[in-house]
């Protein structure tokens, strides 16, 4: 007889590697002192071919090790970054350089020679096992040196929360040194405790502590706390029940008669084709069941004959008229809740009610940063029409051109100083300077001409208006131009989860509140202010005290020009520059002016707080139809000027005839 010569060498290997494996599970200290390819030798065939079912006692058995440089391992696997000799079986961290892997070692990352395309196979895990090790790899990112890594180890541990990593993360909370980190772990740690908890007291302060939180985190860890099931008939003794269902008011009763089918419960019905099958089989001498065939020509009758047959038992009977209510009477569906503890269920109930009112609270919050940010692009955009508007009595149609000019003085200034804070210190008076230009030019070219003639001014601006736009097409094209913002103005400044407003629409607001402010001091303290004012009131009697009302028409209008160009400068860093962009915030500055009060400073603010807050109101209301805010807006105004004429800011003098 032949005795074989392999099989107990390899009864021997098998041997050798079930004792390593048992060493190393049982001495992490001893796999340690063996190193990181001993270890990976052991497990050669679960790591060379991974899956999500096999890989987790592996997992363990490479992070129990204590083996320093085992995390290095972990990340290179799941970047694709292993491969393994066919040779011999040893694993290395390989580069690919054409047809050669360049080869370092898994111990200390030294140079370990090369190798050909056909000699290694690349070690490929899956998404799922890549997960995993990713997971497995938080324990040791949780304590590493760099913010960002810690920051990843974070983020994948909420994405995979674990029960076994709960005490790595409460480790390493007291040895955090960055206060944002340090917040973050301590979330987690709560929300990972109201699931993987292993006492109710712990899994209690856990949510007393999300009951004060607004974070998304915090409201998905108490709604899966919450979750449910339905139960059709009498609920498992012990369940910890959430509410008994009533028919036609917490479910539908076709919902509900779907189910008691799901639960083989419903009543057995007769179909109109079985009905008819049952009929035709009991046709004798042209009747059924004692009725001619020839009056079964409807519905009922139809019915009529089969019970008859059903009596006759010739045919199954049909269900009662009231065995539908009757079975979901006798089975109840009952909502119970996975966590089989009340304690938790209600305490969970309350802290999620505290905590969506806490949100409702900064919703509102919210909504009133939007209004007031909207507001103060609307004053911003209507404040120079306010102001030629009450001192001239003219309607230009061109004012959002002026707008428009701004936003492309501004991105010419940009392709000229590429530094976006110092293009921007000098694009804002530049802007206001072109578009002050731009009014004068206006004024003494046209409007002067056109004086005490409305309906011609009016139609004189707004051809003005498509001839800028015009021209602005043919110099620029038909397409927008970028008009970047200051990195410091980027971002936003995010409260929490749920209020947050740009840096860009803080600026604008600030801008706005700039101008209100020296706009009131002109108007106020300045011999300027002081002659528009008397222009406004009474332009007759202003020009027999000596004051020239062209003069002051002209630099009325210079001013609130060049504030539309500072106001095109702002829009642009947020919206499209084009060469439209003006006529979108024309309507809207109308608006401001007629409702706020002609020539008023405070009316137009206060115009413009009430338009941004509505439209913010109806858009929050209709999200998915941002067409109708404007809609509604107007039929608003219309309402609005009907019982308040001239406005919030009544004028006097002789806009208040």
């Amino acid at each position: 007889m032949t005795i074989p010569t392999e099989r107990p060498a390899m009864t021997f290997a098998r041997l050798l590697r079930c004792f390593l494996t048992c060493v190393c599970l049982a001495l992490p200290a001893a796999a340690q002192d063996a190193g990181v390819q001993v270890l990976l030798q052991t497990y050669s065939d679960q790591i060379a071919k991974p899956s999500r079912q096999t890989i987790q006692p592996v997992l363990d058995a490479l992070t129990s090790s204590g083996i320093p440089t085992m995390p290095d391992f972990l990340e290179a696997w799941a970047d694709k970054r292993v491969v393994q000799r066919d040779a011999d079986g040893a694993f290395f961290y390989g580069k690919r350089e054409g047809d050669t892997w360049v080869l370092q070692s898994v111990e200390d990352g030294a140079d370990a020679g090369t190798a050909a395309r056909r000699d290694v196979s690349e070690l490929k895990p899956n998404a799922g096992v890549r997960r995993l090790i990713a997971t497995a790899l938080v324990q040791f990112q949780l304590n590493d040196p760099d913010p960002a890594r810690r920051l990843a180890a974070l983020d994948s541990l909420s994405r995979s929360p674990s029960a076994k990593l709960l005490g790595p993360l409460r480790a390493s909370i007291e040895a955090e040194d960055v206060p944002a980190i340090r917040a973050r772990k301590i979330a987690l740690d709560r929300l990972i405790a109201v699931q993987f908890g292993t006492d109710v007291e712990t899994r209690l302060a856990a949510i007393d502590w999300m009951s004060d939180q607004l974070s998304l985190e915090a409201r998905a860890a108490l709604n899966r706390l919450l979750a449910t099931e339905l139960i059709v008939g009498s609920p498992p003794e012990n369940a910890n029940v959430a509410r008994v269902l009533s028919v036609g008011k917490d479910i539908s009763q076709t919902d509900a008669l779907a189910l008691l089918a799901a639960a083989d419960i419903l009543p057995p019905d007769v179909s109109r084709a079985d009905r008819d099958a049952a009929l035709i089989a009991a046709i004798a001498d042209e009747h059924v069941a004692g009725t001619p065939v020839a009056t079964l020509n409807t519905e009922a009758a139809r019915w009529t004959a089969y019970e008859t047959l059903a009596i006759a038992g010739q045919a199954p009977p049909r269900p009662a008229q009231n065995a539908v209510a009757t079975l979901l009477e006798r089975n109840p569906i009952t909502e119970i809740y996975d966590e089989p503890d009340p304690i938790l269920t209600a305490a969970a109930a309350a802290a999620l009610a505290e905590v969506e009112a806490r949100v409702a609270r900064a919703q509102a919050f919210d909504l009133a940063l939007d209004a007031l940010s909207l507001a103060s692009i609307y004053f911003l955009a209507a404040i120079g029409l306010a102001i030629t508007f009450g001192v001239m009595g003219v309607i230009n149609m061109a004012h959002g051109e002026f707008i428009m000019m701004g936003a492309y003085t501004g991105y010419v200034v940009q392709q000229i100083i590429p530094d976006k804070t110092l293009s921007l210190m000098v694009a804002l008076p530049l802007a206001f300077a072109v578009a002050a230009a731009a009014g004068v030019a206006l004024e003494r070219l046209v409007i002067r001409h056109l004086a005490h003639r409305p309906l011609e001014t009016l139609l004189a601006t707004f051809g003005i208006s498509v001839a800028l736009q015009q021209i602005v097409k043919n110099v620029f094209g038909t397409q927008a131009v970028p008009l970047t913002s200051p990195d410091w103005l980027a971002g936003a400044w995010v409260l929490n989860d749920v209020v947050g407003i740009s840096y860009i629409r803080i600026g604008i607001f600030m801008l706005a509140t700039m101008f209100l402010a020296l706009l009131v001091y002109i108007l106020r303290r300045t011999r300027l202010g002081l002659e528009v004012r008397a222009v406004t009131q009474n332009p007759g009697m202003a020009a027999s005290l000596g004051i020239d009302p062209d003069r002051v028409g002209m630099a009325t209008f210079a001013l609130g020009s060049g504030i539309a160009g500072v106001a095109g400068v702002a829009i642009g860093l947020f919206a499209q520059v084009t060469s439209e962009m003006g006529a979108g915030y024309i309507v809207q500055s109308f608006m401001t002016v007629v409702v706020g009060g002609v020539g008023s400073v405070f009316g137009t603010l206060a115009g413009a707080g009430l338009i941004g807050g509505l439209q913010k109101g109806i858009e929050w209301l209709n999200p998915s139809n941002t067409l109708a805010a404007q809609t509604y807006m107007i039929l608003f105004i219309i309402l609005f000027i009907q019982f308040r004429p001239r406005g919030i800011v009544a004028q006097k003098g002789r806009f208040a005839q």
